[in-house]
């Protein structure tokens, strides 16, 4: 891969983190707004708690697009690097 094309890998991973990062703190200055505001008007229903989960559930669903979660690249590359070490020492 020549360097230029490392370097645009690079760039669009940079990007993907960065807006994942936007995406997480947007969320926490949104919730926080609905918390003080049900807080506010009322008090005694807690319904913020609602778009917090659902988003909270997209938020995790971005950090499993981004990050790859449990079963991402990286684990990939392990787990081909183990059963290839594990299949090469067998002897066959």
């Amino acid at each position: 891969m020549d360097e230029q094309a490392r370097y645009e890998e690079a760039r669009k991973r940079v990007a993907e983190i960065k807006g994942f990062y936007q995406h997480v703190v947007t969320y926490l200055i949104i919730n926080a707004a609905l918390f003080v505001i049900n807080l506010l008007m009322s008090p005694g229903y807690f319904w913020f708690v609602w778009p917090l989960a659902g988003w909270g559930i997209g938020v995790a669903l971005h950090a499993v697009s981004v990050f790859g979660g449990f079963w991402g690249k990286p684990w990939e590359e392990r787990k081909i690097k183990e059963l290839m070490d594990r299949d090469g020492s067998s002897g066959e």
